[in-house]
């Protein structure tokens, strides 16, 4: 319960001029909302106070994350979570102890729902194609959504995260400094939930937490780009790649990349021509670029066309990959990412080894408005 003395200082408290929208009446969803009771909170919403630690995407934040009279805040000392859940979820990442009940319990059960069924249809899929479930990776495309929802999937399991711009998961990244350490990533127990045994039963160990960048980027991001990501599965021309090269020797680091295949007319998609003289300019310049590391290709199907279609492009795609892995015998080219929520069974079909999926994971998310 927030109490009205409290979201009374507040509202006298925030910044008018706030153009992101991410202060704290936003993030917990109290502008114009009125004071229910007077109970006081104490240290907790104190805590989110002092801290400022508003959401990167108020637009975006899901309205399942506030009850009709009560409210989880971030803090110590929660008291309706079992040691269970207190165990294995965000909490011990996000710093609370407990959550009140009603909050991030219930979008813990919906995401894990979610994800039972799509590893459902995964499994459906690969059975359809006679592939292995191990043959294929579920890349959870979280663009727009805060990084609390990246903790609760990670602690279901999943390690591999998609975010579209460099802006946006800079302020997100620093939520995820725990899970993102040395320490975590060598087997801490919130990356090895029962869920990810199911997932990953080829794989015994739970799987390095990575968040690769998926949307265009300019060249000029390429620094912050580098410091940020795991990876980058979106380049798509050779001054790119050799920017990528540069910041990735400034960072120290060996950085996992994607080419991006345009295969689709449409004028939006972003993405390199496979048949245009810049292709053939930067495959042949890669293997030299010894800071990266070339593991395959992406693309992304027309939208709303007939699955004949859809299919077409994903063919495709596997045949410029046998095509370069014959030519360019020096890149590897194992990765073929391709299929998202509304296709990634056909896509799987037509040898898919990562699959991207948001909205049939996370829900149905709102347009982007945050910064560029």
């Amino acid at each position: 319960m927030v109490p009205a003395q409290m979201l009374a200082e507040v509202e006298s408290d925030e910044d008018t001029e706030d153009h992101q929208r991410d202060n704290l009446l936003d993030y917990l969803e109290l502008d114009g909302r009125e004071a229910i009771g007077a109970q006081a909170v104490g240290r907790h919403l104190k805590a989110v106070l002092k801290e400022g630690d508003g959401p990167t995407d108020q637009d975006d934040l899901p309205q399942r994350l506030v009850t009709e009279a009560e409210m989880a805040v971030p803090g110590e000392g929660h008291e309706d979570v079992g040691d269970d859940e207190q165990n294995d979820g965000p909490h011990d990442i996000l710093g609370c102890g407990k959550v009140a009940r009603g909050s991030v319990a219930s979008t813990m059960t919906a995401l894990n729902e979610n994800l039972e069924q799509l590893e459902d249809a995964i499994a459906g899929a690969c059975r359809n194609a006679g592939r292995a479930r191990a043959e294929v990776e579920l890349m959870a495309v979280s663009k727009t959504y805060p990084a609390a929802t990246i903790a609760e999937a990670a602690a279901l399991g999943l390690s591999l995260f998609g975010e579209n711009r460099v802006q946006e998961f800079a302020l997100k990244s620093p939520d995820l400094t725990v899970l993102r350490s040395p320490a975590t990533n060598e087997g801490c127990p919130i990356l090895s939930a029962p869920f990810a045994e199911r997932v990953g039963e080829h794989n015994p160990q739970p799987a390095r937490f990575r968040v690769h960048l998926i949307g265009h980027l300019q060249s000029n991001k390429a620094l912050r780009a580098v410091e940020l990501f795991d990876g980058i599965d979106s380049v798509d021309s050779l001054r790119l790649a050799e920017r990528l090269n540069e910041a990735a020797g400034k960072c120290g680091k060996r950085l996992p990349i994607l080419i991006e295949v345009k295969l689709s007319p449409e004028e939006t998609k972003a993405g390199l021509d496979p048949e245009s003289a810049d292709a053939a300019r930067l495959l042949e310049r890669l293997p030299d670029l010894g800071n990266l590391e070339t593991r395959g290709l992406m693309t992304i199907a027309p939208w709303g066309v007939p699955e004949a279609e859809t299919r077409a492009c994903f063919r495709a795609l596997r045949g410029w990959r046998e095509r370069w892995t014959k030519e360019h015998p020096r890149l590897a080219l194992d990765v073929l990412s391709m299929g998202m929520s509304g296709d990634f069974a056909v896509a799987i079909e037509e040898g898919a080894t990562r699959i991207r999926i948001g909205t049939a994971l996370f829900g149905k998310r709102g347009p982007y408005t945050g910064p560029a």
